[in-house]
């Protein structure tokens, strides 16, 4: 019988690419989402990809009535990987309430729910944000936490202390924490990618809808930052090298690989890029030029970032592998699919 994994926001960007990685490694999945920031055709396109229609429920997990219902209903849960959440850092300053509700209720619920229903593993979607902007770089492990320059960042350096917290108390509860950089690029097939609702708070989907004619002019968030051209540096990662880190963090956990109960990994690619490099790596890779103006900085934006993946590489056995042009390609052929454009 396989093993059925839970993920939540399994709709969603990294959410259904990681779903189509479990199911090609031949696990059984189920969705929970409230299609907030997704539409439920992407569960059509999963099948396209990998011939299954993940099992999908539509209601949101702050509800905890709901969410207790549903684990009451699918008590053959093996594991969770926790993705649903608010996610712009841009919008969480303008709506830092929103971003409380949503992103820390909704793990407390479902922590709830692994200690009744007697759920074991976990697998917690973090971010490079609760480093906030380190005194040296790249970032590992063990580099400290600071405050968050953002809601949205505080946000999940918060869950990863009550995932923490609840791990020390709870035994037989073992979870991941992955801190992700930042996730870009689309599956190969073109049938899933990033698709925000409304105005990019991304830089590669802000780009791509440039490029396709959308948006009239990219905007680059400062050009004075202490940097090799002026602009923010960041850690950009393959998505689908993102989704597969998933699959072997489940792997991890139900084989009993783990070595301690709560463990953390850094997962990006170990380069940082500026904002800069990648608007002309991908005017190099597609041959457009693209409409770009620098404004001023953005509230909520650190000045760089990077990750030492060596942990991840070495414990997980996991590294990204794919390329930066491979991937703009990707992301471009996404938003060329979607908009209808040859």
């Amino acid at each position: 019988m396989k093993n059925k994994i839970l993920v939540t926001g399994g709709t969603g960007y990294i959410g259904s690419h990681t779903v189509v990685e479990l199911q090609e490694t031949g696990y059984d999945v189920v969705i929970v989402d409230n299609l907030s920031n997704s539409g439920i055709d992407v569960l059509d396109n999963i099948k396209k990809i990998t011939g299954i229609k993940p099992e999908f429920e539509k209601f949101d997990l702050a509800d905890q009535r709901k969410t207790d219902e549903f684990f009451g209903r699918h008590k053959d849960i093996k594991a969770i990987i926790h993705f649903a959440a608010s996610k712009a850092v841009g919008e969480s300053v303008e709506k830092p309430l929103l971003y409380y509700r949503n992103n820390l209720v909704s793990l407390m619920n479902i922590l709830e729910c692994h200690i009744k229903y007697n759920i074991p593993n976990i697998v917690f979607s973090s971010s490079c944000t609760v480093y906030g902007q380190p005194d040296q770089l790249p970032v590992t492990e063990k580099t400290p936490r600071k405050d968050a320059e953002s809601p949205y960042g505080n946000t999940k350096r918060v869950n990863e202390d009550i995932l923490q917290d609840t791990i020390a108390a709870n035994s037989e509860i073992r979870g991941i924490a992955l801190r992700y950089f930042n996730p870009i690029g689309a599956h190969s097939s073109a049938l899933i990618g990033e698709l925000p609702l409304g105005v990019p708070q991304n830089l590669v989907p802000f780009v791509t809808q440039t490029a396709a004619g959308i948006r009239e002019q990219l905007s680059v968030f400062g050009d004075d930052y202490n940097t090799r051209d002026g602009s923010a540096i960041r850690d950009y990662i393959n998505v689908v090298d993102l989704a597969k880190a998933h699959v072997v963090a489940i792997d991890r956990l139900l084989k009993g690989k783990n070595k301690l109960n709560y463990e953390i990994f850094n997962l990006g690619t170990g380069d940082g890029l500026s904002v800069l490099e990648i608007v002309k790596s991908f005017e190099k890779a597609t041959n457009i030029k693209l409409n770009y103006k620098i404004v001023g900085r953005r509230a909520g934006d650190i000045e760089q970032i990077w990750a030492d993946t060596t942990y991840a590489n070495e414990e997980l056995g996991w590294k990204a592998e794919k390329e930066l042009d491979e991937t703009l390609l990707s992301a471009w052929n996404w938003e060329k699919n979607i908009r209808g454009i040859q």
